[in-house]
């Protein structure tokens, strides 16, 4: 046996470090460590309750909006309080546009470009992707690159600024939308459309979200996921990474009418979320603490690092078992025929999950401009509690999103985030589980000489992690 240490890693949002056993070619065991430590749970002990909306949007600037709007939903939970129907509205479009915006970035900057490597030369896409998505210059790259900013003049217009936007709050959104404006924003999504019909899959959008089998989202031809597809054929990405089939969703995009994706845990089959079965296991963190819900657990760095931990992120687990959490865990839940049948996938899975989503949400997006009422109410008044409780349940472009608060005579005492990659890159369990990371490294390939394995990095990234937010 001979052990690697894989990292850092380019093209991932933050630091990240993985220790690899390998034996006979193969990774044997994998342990993940989150090497960064920044502290935004305590950092907002004893501040305003409402600092909360200016501060967790700074853990990250990638995924602002989902660290937003779930500070906004946990100080309306603790106020007892809803958005105004038409905030709610505006605050979904807001959110579904960043995330449409982050995985186009995974999909065209962090992911395609590994298989434009020297590795890959004698394979027979090998110069298309070269010409495609070559890291700084590609063609897509760049039209990508063209096609989120005009995305985003959607969130200029609704939000004022992105990213750290104060636009969302706890009883809406703090614009109303002119009728002129949504005729510019319908305008943009046309256009947006149009990209992604022309160049990310080269065919109507509502062809592929029809697709139902692994067996035709294997025969789409078309555009640069048409690309992708015969990489993960060639190269059998299918196999690649595979994870244990269990998904977590908060549900997303809600509105009056409820979750626009539907919130659930799927383990062999769906159930509703009981967020009282979630507990961060500190057993392999450099964490002081035993394992709590988040509703009462801390974050007590050991600053020492003289506990038997590896990583500083915390083990999240849902009834003792880690989930996966992502674009694909979400289109499980909601129930797409095509998510169901990759379930328990691996590279393949999680890409084509968020191409599957990318496809769906220019259609809620599109809906949700259509049915804007500009005469409505966008904000209602809403009175913190100088004494309470409150959870804010988002689903970020990564997955599962969690604030958990607590006030007390005014202010913060007591404040908890678990971040999706805080699920999916978490380190061993006190029974010795592994994370969904470390349990889909298990069986890699590594090639004699390798000391940082392609197959490695593949699976990283199928992941899309933000290692910023993992540890906050």
């Amino acid at each position: 046996m001979t052990e690697l240490i894989v990292g850092p890693f380019n093209r991932v949002e933050g630091d990240l470090e993985v220790k690899l056993t390998v034996a006979d070619g193969r990774v044997a065991e994998a342990r993940a460590n989150s090497p960064l430590y920044r502290g935004f749970e305590v950092m907002m002990q004893g501040k305003d309750p409402r600092d909360a909306l200016t501060i967790t949007p700074r853990i990250c600037g990638i995924c602002s909006i989902s660290q937003s709007a779930a500070a906004a939903f946990a100080l309306a939970d603790a106020a007892g309080a809803t958005m105004a129907p038409m905030g709610a509205q505006v605050a979904a479009l807001l959110h579904a546009a960043e995330n449409t915006a982050d995985h186009l970035t995974h999909f065209n900057m962090f992911f395609m470009p590994d298989f434009a490597r020297a590795v890959y030369a004698d394979r027979r896409w090998h110069d298309r992707v070269v010409d495609r998505f070559t890291a700084g210059q590609g063609s897509a790259l760049r039209r990508s690159m063209e096609a989120r900013a005009e995305l985003f003049h959607i969130v200029g217009t609704l939000a004022g600024k992105w990213p750290h936007t104060l636009a969302i709050q706890p009883g809406g959104v703090t614009r109303t939308p002119t009728a002129s404006e949504r005729v510019r924003m319908r305008a943009t999504l046309r256009e947006f459309r149009r990209y992604l019909e022309a160049e990310v899959f080269g065919a109507a959008l509502e062809d592929f979200v029809a697709l139902e089998t692994v067996d035709a989202l294997m025969a789409w031809e078309t555009g640069d996921a048409g690309l992708f597809l015969r990489i993960a054929e060639d190269l059998n990405l299918t196999d690649l990474g595979r994870g244990t089939g269990r998904y977590l969703s908060f549900g997303a995009y809600p509105t009056e009418s409820g979750p626009t994706l539907a919130r659930g845990v799927y383990d062999g089959g769906l159930a509703e979320v009981d967020t009282g079965r979630i507990a961060e296991d500190l057993s392999h963190a450099w964490m002081i603490g035993d394992t709590a819900h988040p509703d009462v657990g801390r974050t007590r760095p050991d600053e020492d690092m003289a506990n038997p931990g590896y990583s500083w992120c915390k083990a999240p687990r849902y009834g003792g078992k880690p989930m996966e959490t992502g674009a694909l865990a979400r289109q499980v839940v909601d129930g797409h025929p095509l998510a169901r049948a990759l379930i328990g996938g691996g590279v393949l899975a999680r890409v084509a999950g968020r191409l599957l989503e990318i496809a769906r949400l220019q259609g809620m997006m599109e809906h949700w401009v259509d049915t804007l009422d500009t005469k409505a109410r966008f904000m209602d008044p809403v009175t913190l509690p100088r004494e309470g409780r409150g959870v804010g349940l988002v689903e970020a472009a990564r997955g599962a999103l969690g604030h958990w608060i607590g006030i007390e005579r005014g202010v913060i005492s007591h404040y908890q985030i678990i971040a999706p990659t805080t699920w999916n890159f978490s380190p061993r369990d006190e029974a010795g589980i592994p994370g969904p990371l470390e349990a889909a490294l298990v069986g890699a390939p590594v090639a004699a000489g390798e000391d940082t394995p392609v197959s490695v990095q593949h699976i990283v990234r199928s992941f899309d992690p933000c290692m910023v937010c993992t540890v906050h």
